[in-house]
C-alpha cells in the first residue's frame, strides 16, 4: 500500500517530521533505512551493528522530531550520523576489547600455577620434538614461517623455492603436526 507521503519530496516530509507526524517519519524510515543499512554496513563490517546503529538514529529522530534542525539535504545528514555513530561504535568496541584483553591477561597471571607452567613447558617440548621429526623442507619452512615469524614471500626466497612450495611444505607439517598433537593432547586434557 502506497502512502500519500510517498509522493513526497524530503523538504516536504521535514516540517511534518518536525510537527510529530508519525507517518511522515515512516516515510522516511522506509525511504532510508536500507541505504544507512549498507553504508553502516560496509563501514563496520558487521550486519548486526549495522542495523543497531540506524535503528539507534531513527529512535534519536524521532525523540528528538520536535528539536531537530537540519540544514541541507536529508540524505547527507543520515549518511553523516551513520558516519559518526560506526565511529563511536568502533572506538567503544576497541575500548571493550583492551579491556577485555587486560582483564584476561591480569586473570592468566594471577591464576597461572606451577601445574600449568608444567603443563604448558611439556606441550611445547611435544612440540619440539615433533618439528625436529618433520621431513627436513616441511622442518625448515615450518621454522621460518611459525617460529621466525618470516612471512611465506621471504621463506620462499631464503630456500630458493616457490611460494607454492612454501604454501605446499608448510601445509604438510601443520597436517603433521595437527595430527600428531592431537592424541597428545586428549591425554594432556584428559588429566
Amino acid at each position: 500500500m502506497t502512502s500519500l507521503y510517498s509522493t513526497y519530496n524530503n523538504d516536504q516530509l521535514l516540517p511534518l517530521l518536525k510537527t510529530g507526524d508519525h507517518d511522515a517519519f515512516t516515510e522516511i524510515y522506509n525511504r532510508y533505512w536500507d541505504k544507512m543499512l549498507f553504508i553502516a554496513g560496509v563501514k563496520c563490517g558487521s550486519i548486526a551493528i549495522a542495523e543497531e546503529i540506524v535503528q539507534d538514529i531513527f529512535l534519536d529522530i524521532w525523540r528528538r522530531h520536535a528539536e531537530l534542525e537540519i540544514t541541507g539535504e536529508l540524505e547527507a545528514y543520515l549518511a553523516v550520523s551513520v558516519k559518526y555513530r560506526v565511529i563511536n561504535a568502533q572506538a567503544r568496541l576497541k575500548r571493550l576489547l583492551e579491556y577485555q584483553q587486560f582483564e584476561a591477561g591480569r586473570q592468566t597471571a594471577q591464576d597461572r600455577s606451577t601445574e600449568e607452567w608444567l603443563s604448558f613447558q611439556e606441550l611445547q617440548e611435544r612440540l619440539s620434538q615433533l618439528v625436529n621429526r618433520l621431513p627436513e623442507k616441511c622442518r625448515i619452512t615450518y621454522q621460518l614461517s611459525r617460529e621466525e615469524g618470516l612471512p611465506q614471500k621471504e621463506v620462499a626466497r631464503r630456500l630458493n623455492v616457490t611460494e607454492k612450495a612454501v604454501e605446499a611444505n608448510l601445509s604438510r607439517a601443520l597436517k603433521i603436526l595437527k595430527t600428531s598433537l592431537k592424541n597428545f593432547l586428549s591425554v594432556f586434557f584428559y588429566f
